[in-house]
C-alpha cells in the first residue's frame, strides 16, 4: 500500500464546500493531498432582480450525494474528521428547525437568502446612517451582503410568514455543522465576519436596539447564537447517527466548527512552506501574504498581529481565519461571474463556442490561445491600450464600499468579431487585477505589508488571470499544489477537530503545499502603471457623471 513504512495507516479527513452553484466534497489525507473529489449542482432561484434564494434541504441532500461518492470503497475507520465551509448565506428555520419562506410567494422550501442577494438596500442604508461603533470593524460601512440588513428586511417585509415564526437564523456554514452534530453552537468566523459579533466583547445590545431589531436580543441571542467556537473546534459528540447515515460516514467522527468558504481557501493556502522558490516572503512572517480566493466573486484575505483598520475593507476580525491573528477581508462582488457575463453577452460568443468545442478546449483556454495568436510581437497585455474596463457591474465591495457604482467600458468600435471578444475578455481580466491592486494599496496605506499573492479558486486555473495579477500588482503569485485549496481548508478543520494536530497552525503547515510560482514581467510595469491611472480615472469620472445628472 501507499503507506508502507509509515507507522500509522493513512488518516483521512472529509472536507465539504458549499459554493454558490454547487457542493463539492473531497477526501484528503494528512499531508493535504486530495484522494477523491465530487461535485453536485444546487438549485438557485431568482424570483426578481437582485433577489437570490436557495433551499437548505436541497443543499444538505447535495452534501450527502458528494460525500457518499468520495468515500466509496474506502476503509471508513480511517476517516477521522469532517469539516464544512460554505458561502455566508442566511438560513431561516422555525422553532422546530423546519424551513421558513424568505419570499413573498410563501415557498418554505426556499428558506435561504443568498450571500449575493441585494434586496436589503434600504435597510443597510439606515444601518449605516446610525454610525454605530460596530461599523468600524467592517471598514466603516456595512455591506448589503451581511446578515443584519437581511434580518431587518425579513422583519419589515415578511413579519407574519417568516419573522414571527423564526426560531433560528443560521449562517450557512453553521447550519451545516448543526445538521451534522445537532449542536447549535456558531463558528466565530461567521458571527464575527457577517453578524457584528466581537471575539473580545460578544454581542452589542445597543446596535440591535438602534437598528430596530431589539427582538434578536431575547433569550440571550438564542436565535442567532450564544455559544461561539473558534473554527476547527470539535463540536458535541461528533457526527450524529442520523447525519452519519445521510452522509455515508461513521457515526461519532469529529465534526469541526466551520468556516466561510473564502476563509477556508485562505486557511488551505496561506500557511504553505515556500522554501526553495526564491520568494521574498520566505524569510518574512505569514502577515506578508495576501490570499486571494477567486471564483464567482473574489475575496482578499490579509492577516496581522495587531488590528489594522482599512477604510472600505472588512475587519479587523480577531481569530476569524487563523487563530490569534486579526483578519482583514477585501473583496470584489463579481469576478468569475463578470468574465462569464462579458464573454457570453458578446455577438461572437456562438462562434467562440463552436470553435472551442471543435478543438475540445474550454472557451477560456481557446480565448487565451487566440490572444497569443493576435498579439504579434508585443506582450499580450498591450492589446488593450485603448480598451479600458471598470469592473463594478454589481457595485464595489472594496475599497470604495459603494454599491451604487456600475460597470464601465471605454474604447468600443463597430467591429464585433472574435478578436474583439478576445480583447474585451482580456480587458475584463485586467480590470479585475487592477481591482486587486486597488485593494492592496488601501491595505498597505493602512499599515499592512504585503509582498506576495497566494491565489486559489476557479479563476486561479486560468493562466492569463494569474499572469495579469502578477504583472499588474508587481508581486509574485503563488499557486497552491492543490487547486482546490478551499476543500483542503475544510479538511484542515476536520483534522483539527479530530485531535490529530495540536493546532490549526500545525495542520496548515503540514497540509498546504506550494505548486507553482508566477513572477511579474517587470519590463511591462510602465504600461500597467498607465493603465492603472486610467482605471482610477474611470471611477472618478463615473462619480462626476452622476453628480451632473443629479443636478448638484
Amino acid at each position: 500500500t501507499m503507506y508502507e513504512g509509515d507507522q500509522e495507516p493513512g488518516r483521512y479527513y472529509v472536507g465539504i464546500d458549499v459554493g454558490t452553484g454547487s457542493v463539492r466534497a473531497a477526501l484528503v489525507d494528512q499531508t493535504g493531498i486530495l484522494l477523491a473529489f465530487a461535485e453536485q449542482p444546487i438549485k438557485m432561484w431568482e424570483p426578481q432582480f437582485n433577489y437570490h434564494e436557495q433551499s437548505s434541504e436541497d443543499i444538505w441532500a447535495a452534501c450527502c450525494v458528494v460525500t457518499k461518492k468520495v468515500v466509496q470503497g474506502i476503509n471508513l475507520n480511517r476517516i477521522r474528521g469532517l469539516g464544512f465551509d460554505a458561502t455566508c448565506s442566511l438560513v431561516v428555520l422555525d422553532k422546530q428547525f423546519h424551513p421558513l419562506p424568505v419570499n413573498r410567494e410563501g415557498d418554505s422550501c426556499r428558506n435561504i437568502i443568498m450571500w449575493l442577494d441585494h434586496r436589503a438596500v434600504s435597510q443597510v442604508h439606515r444601518i449605516n446612517e446610525t454610525k454605530h461603533s460596530v461599523l468600524q470593524y467592517v471598514g466603516g460601512v456595512m455591506s448589503v451582503e451581511m446578515q443584519a440588513p437581511k434580518l431587518l428586511w425579513l422583519k419589515e417585509n415578511l413579519r407574519e410568514t417568516c419573522w414571527d415564526k423564526a426560531g433560528h437564523f443560521f449562517d450557512l456554514p453553521d447550519f451545516l455543522s448543526w445538521k451534522a452534530t445537532g449542536v447549535t453552537a456558531r463558528s466565530l468566523c461567521s458571527l464575527v465576519c457577517k453578524w457584528t459579533y466581537s471575539a473580545k466583547k460578544g454581542w452589542d445590545d445597543s446596535f440591535w436596539k438602534m437598528i430596530g431589531l431589539e427582538d434578536i436580543i431575547a433569550d440571550n441571542y438564542n436565535k442567532i447564537g450564544n455559544v461561539v467556537m473558534p473554527p476547527g473546534t470539535s463540536l458535541g459528540s461528533g457526527l450524529t447517527p442520523e447525519a452519519a447515515k445521510d452522509l455515508g460516514l461513521p457515526a461519532g467522527i469529529a465534526v469541526a466548527a466551520s468556516l466561510i468558504d473564502a476563509h477556508a481557501g485562505g486557511l488551505g493556502m496561506i500557511g504553505a512552506d515556500v522554501k526553495g522558490h526564491g520568494l521574498t516572503c520566505e524569510g518574512q512572517p505569514i502577515t506578508s501574504r495576501l490570499a486571494v480566493i477567486c471564483g464567482t466573486s473574489s475575496c482578499h484575505m490579509g492577516i496581522s498581529k495587531d488590528p489594522v483598520f482599512v477604510p472600505g475593507v472588512w475587519g479587523p476580525y480577531f481569530s476569524a481565519m487563523v487563530p490569534g491573528f486579526w483578519l482583514n477581508e477585501g473583496g470584489q462582488s463579481v469576478t468569475g461571474k463578470l468574465i462569464d457575463h462579458m464573454v457570453q453577452g458578446h455577438a461572437a460568443f456562438a462562434e467562440l463556442q463552436a470553435k472551442a468545442t471543435a478543438r475540445c478546449q474550454s472557451i477560456y483556454a481557446y480565448l487565451n490561445s487566440h490572444l497569443d495568436l493576435i498579439k504579434k510581437a508585443q506582450p499580450v497585455g498591450f492589446l488593450t491600450v485603448d480598451l479600458h474596463v471598470w469592473p463594478d457591474f454589481h457595485g464595489n465591495r472594496s475599497p470604495l464600499a459603494d454599491l451604487t457604482l456600475k460597470g464601465m467600458v471605454t474604447g468600443l468600435t463597430l467591429s464585433q468579431d472574435l478578436d474583439d471578444l478576445a480583447i474585451l475578455y482580456l480587458a475584463t481580466v485586467q480590470a479585475i487585477a487592477f481591482g486587486t491592486r486597488f485593494i492592496m494599496e488601501a491595505m498597505k496605506a493602512a499599515g499592512h505589508s504585503l509582498s506576495t499573492l497566494f491565489l486559489c479558486g476557479g479563476l486561479s486555473k486560468n493562466p492569463l488571470f494569474v499572469q495579469m495579477h502578477a504583472d499588474i500588482t508587481g508581486v509574485p503569485v503563488v499557486l497552491s499544489q492543490e487547486v482546490e485549496s478551499v476543500l483542503v481548508g475544510a479538511a484542515i478543520l476536520g483534522a483539527c477537530a479530530s485531535g490529530d494536530f495540536t493546532s490549526v497552525q500545525e495542520a496548515m503547515a503540514k497540509m498546504s503545499k506550494v505548486g507553482k510560482v508566477v513572477f511579474p514581467r517587470h519590463e511591462d510595469k510602465r504600461y500597467y502603471d498607465k493603465k492603472y491611472q486610467v482605471f482610477l480615472k474611470l471611477v472618478e469620472h463615473q462619480k462626476e457623471y452622476s453628480k451632473i445628472m443629479s443636478g448638484e
